[in-house]
């Protein structure tokens, strides 16, 4: 009997253990982009991998989706990364829904993550004058060129160096400097004027373009008046990049720094995964076939 109530109790233990494990929810919106190039599903399925198995981090859990989560995953969300063509929340349906959820979660304090394409908004999304909740949330956002208040850029430059900018913050941990072949965003919107606002934090620029080399924003984070913390950067735009293993670091580091966990000294520890295992349209970017210029009709006699 004493073996069968202490049997029972260590379960319970367990099953209390499990429901208090932190929770990273990571949405995955729509794309559209060639094979080998976001690939935001198999991304999607790449980041809950890495999270769950964190060498020097155990006991993170994750939860993927495709759709808008239901109340239960928002709840229990410590972060919610979004990965997608556009900010997802403003392309899944339902967008003005999905964003007094997503409101809701912010004012308790729930951190926010976005990766690539899912810092951008499109100026259907934004006001005239460009405001949009990413401003309070996360900090900034790509603008898209159908903004009419200010335009970011998207360019994939061969050799692009990514330098931190702020040494000794967390998200900076256990990486170096490192340079890819990817298209990280330029001339990001931080707000009127494009001035940061003092709770933001750039944490790793780039010398863009080559060029004409000016300071860019790559990566940057805030701290909310609701206790809650954002992340956006704006990288990887080729699936293979998650192979490298500072960007993942850096990501990784932003992702548990955003559920108010501590970043280890060294950073986030995780091995290179396996891309083709997440099922991706192709691990290497399939550029797509080239226009085919339509002939002229012949001249009418």
């Amino acid at each position: 009997m004493k073996t069968l109530i202490l049997f029972t109790l260590c379960l319970l233990a367990q099953v209390l253990q499990a429901a208090d494990a932190p929770r990273v929810l990571i949405v995955v919106g729509p794309s559209n982009h060639p094979p080998g190039s976001h690939e935001v599903a198999a991304g999607g399925r790449l980041i809950k991998h890495c999270v769950e198995t964190m060498s020097n981090l155990p006991g993170v859990e994750a939860d993927v989706v495709e759709i808008w989560p239901d109340q239960a995953l928002r709840d229990a969300a410590s972060t919610v990364v979004f990965i997608g063509d556009f900010f997802p929340p403003n392309r899944l349906p339902n967008a003005a829904q999905n964003l007094a959820d997503l409101d809701a979660m912010m004012r308790r304090g729930c951190g926010i993550v976005c990766v690539h394409y899912a810092t951008g908004v499109h100026g259907d999304d934004v006001t005239p004058e460009g405001d949009h909740p990413l401003l309070r949330w996360m900090g900034g956002y790509f603008a898209n060129r159908t903004c009419k208040h200010h335009e970011s850029f998207a360019k994939i430059f061969p050799a692009a160096t990514i330098t931190f900018a702020a040494p000794n913050h967390a998200t900076t941990r256990g990486w170096k400097e490192f340079t890819l072949h990817d298209e990280p965003y330029t001339n990001n919107y931080f707000g009127p004027g494009n001035v940061m606002a003092p709770n933001v934090t750039v944490l790793a620029t780039s010398m863009l373009p080559p060029e004409n080399p000016k300071r860019e924003t790559v990566a940057w984070c805030i701290e909310r008046p609701d206790g809650g913390r954002g992340f956006g950067i704006v990288m990887p735009h080729f699936y293979k990049n998650w192979r490298h293993d500072d960007l993942r670091r850096f990501i990784l580091n932003g992702i548990v720094w955003t559920a108010k966990l501590e970043v280890p000294d060294e950073g986030i520890q995780s091995a290179a995964p396996d891309l083709a295992s997440f099922r991706p349209a192709s691990v290497e970017y399939v550029p797509p076939p080239p226009k085919v210029k339509q002939a002229a009709p012949p001249a009418k006699p």
